[in-house]
């Protein structure tokens, strides 16, 4: 799409300005306070930091470790890597994408309670969604059992599919992941032109042409961006992967390190992975191209929509039901029936306690990660150095590293600032200062931005990417600053996907496992950790009650902010 012209935006212009410049051009970074691209970078390089710690061990020497892993488990770990990947990134682009488009675009029953059921699937963690398939499609399950009992079959008799494979794997991660495609794509598509999609429907082009050729297209960075999430959730799994017996980078990396006792060799192992989701990353920008994908005009009016009857309508239902049961339906109603019939003996006030506990961490780090994915996002738009360009790329990459390599890249800089705070004080003072930062809320808050951060800024660079330069160039022929502009201008254009990106990270942090464990203060606990140490030990159960308060805790956010989300624009909710 091409931009128009500032005198089409009836501003009126100074004769003797000149005329006018792109955003990031000379006269533009005249005004830009050089205090928020320095901040911008420093908050890049300080999410990066853990990150950038974890990759310096890359080159150490490994004894041979590096070189017999390489020779021996690395193929496995890049081949099921490989292939969990394309599975799951089909699964959810066909489930995202066609539920979004169903629901936003098409009239059927039940459309309404579907913008929102759609979503209930990002609250079940993965792993609990692995634990109750399980118990549910195993020899010894209720599935398996009653197929033997009606047709009195014996175990040669059937054959059934294995669940603990790299298929059940796939299969799991696509029902639970697929929501991060269907949010992204159905904003995008509410935020889209009518009068583009008016041009399309004149020119005769019929619901699935317009989808196609016109919707497609426009969304395909929000798409893109949600599909990226969905790819590093899948590289950093490891719940789904080692309770199903999948060798990938992630339990190659936790056997390395902790089994083996080779954070080094552990390191470069992440190295490689990092180097996988870098790879991936750029063929898409290169894919992309010079594209752009601004919007053309200021009218926005509810979007036409196509009213589907009969054999269509039942299709369309039957499309973003079965997700919904499959990813949300069974495994919550096998978590009931657990709880009802054993459940745990601890439910009640704890349970109260460590509530609290995981929704304040999520809340304060949602709100965190979109103030510094906004700030970093504009800093770029600003000024696209290549300096703070690559450090924003860095800081991204932690949500492709296991949560324990995290972990341990913050415990490392933390545990000797403490030591050097510490020494300081015994020398000069003769008092100790113990821990300040190691085992704190502050260092647990720390971890999971660094781990979630592309969350919301993958979803704010998106939003911001489509909003048209010529915004930009008014806004500073008024007389605003670059900061002006992003409150004034920018934000309530994007109110739907800073929603959005606040309500992928605080879901996420509410499910997040391994940083929890390692980082958290002591005695502080969260349901996440009361989920795994009771199904660790195969006490599925007691595990339940848990799992559904996850659960519980996880829906009110998805559907009040899906809510939020559809009404953030004029003439939609």
């Amino acid at each position: 799409m091409v931009d128009r012209p500032l005198s089409d935006l009836s501003i009126p212009v100074s004769p003797d300005s000149g005329p006018p410049q792109h955003p990031t051009g000379a006269r533009w970074r005249r005004t830009v306070p050089s205090g928020w691209l320095a901040a911008s970078l420093v908050i890049a390089l300080l999410v990066a930091l853990p990150v950038l710690i974890v990759g310096s061990r890359i080159m150490v020497p490994t004894d041979g470790v590096w070189s017999h892993l390489a020779s021996t488990v690395l193929p496995r770990y890049l081949g099921n890597t490989a292939a969990l990947m394309a599975g799951v990134g089909t699964g959810v682009l066909v489930i995202g994408v066609g539920t979004a488009w169903l629901v936003t675009m098409c009239r059927f029953p039940g459309r309404r309670a579907l913008e929102w059921a759609l979503l209930l699937p990002m609250a079940v963690p993965a792993y609990v969604m692995a634990y109750t398939y399980t118990d549910l499609l195993q020899y010894v399950g209720p599935v398996q059992t009653a197929l033997r009992e009606t047709f009195g079959w014996t175990r040669r008799d059937y054959w059934f599919p294995e669940i603990r494979s790299l298929g059940g794997a796939v299969a799991v991660l696509s029902f639970v992941l697929y929501p991060y495609v269907y949010l992204l794509a159905r904003a995008a598509f509410l935020e889209q032109s009518v009068c583009v999609l008016e041009v399309s429907r004149t020119l005769g082009a019929g619901a699935w042409r317009t989808f196609l050729r016109v919707a497609l297209p426009l969304a395909r960075p929000a798409i893109v961006a949600g599909l990226a999430l969905a790819m590093m959730e899948v590289l950093a799994d490891f719940g789904t992967v080692q309770y199903f017996a999948v060798d990938t980078f992630t339990t190659g990396i936790y056997r390395t390190w902790f089994a083996l006792g080779e954070p080094v060799a552990a390191a470069q192992l992440a190295g490689v992975l990092l180097l996988f989701v870098l790879v991936v990353l750029a063929m898409e920008r290169t894919s992309r191209g010079r594209a752009r994908y601004h919007h053309s005009t200021g009218r926005y009016r509810p979007l036409p929509s196509y009213e589907l009857t009969g054999w269509r309508a039942a299709a369309a239902l039957s499309a973003c039901l079965l997700p919904l049961l499959l990813g949300f339906a069974v495994p919550v109603g096998v978590l009931f029936k657990l709880t009802l019939e054993g459940g745990d003996a601890l439910f009640g006030p704890v349970f109260l306690t460590l509530a609290t506990n995981s929704f304040t961490l999520a809340g304060i780090t949602a709100l965190a990660a979109v103030a510094l994915a906004s700030l970093i996002a504009y800093g770029l738009r600003l000024e696209p150095t290549p300096l703070l360009r690559g450090a924003a790329r860095v800081a991204s990459m932690g949500y492709a590293v296991p949560g324990s390599v995290i972990a341990v890249g913050i415990l490392i800089p933390a545990a000797a600032l403490d030591n050097a705070v510490d020494g300081f004080m015994r020398a000069q003072f003769g008092v100790s200062t113990g821990l300040l930062l190691s085992g704190t809320i502050v260092a647990l808050v720390y971890a999971y931005l660094v781990r979630f951060l592309a969350v919301s800024f993958n979803t704010v660079e998106a939003s911001l990417g489509k909003i048209r330069p010529s915004m930009d160039q008014a806004a500073r022929v008024l007389g605003y600053g670059p900061g002006r502009t992003m409150t004034r201008v920018h934000a309530p254009l994007m109110k739907g996907s800073l929603l959005t990106a606040g309500l992928l990270v605080f879901v996420d942090v509410m499910k997040e496992l391994p940083a929890t464990m390692i980082v958290r203060p002591f005695n502080f606990d969260t349901l996440a950790v009361r989920v795994y140490t009771l199904a660790s030990d195969e006490r599925l159960a007691e595990a339940s009650t848990a799992a559904i308060a996850i659960v519980a805790v996880g829906i009110i956010p998805v559907v009040m902010l899906s809510r939020a989300i559809a009404k953030s624009r004029p003439g939609e909710g």
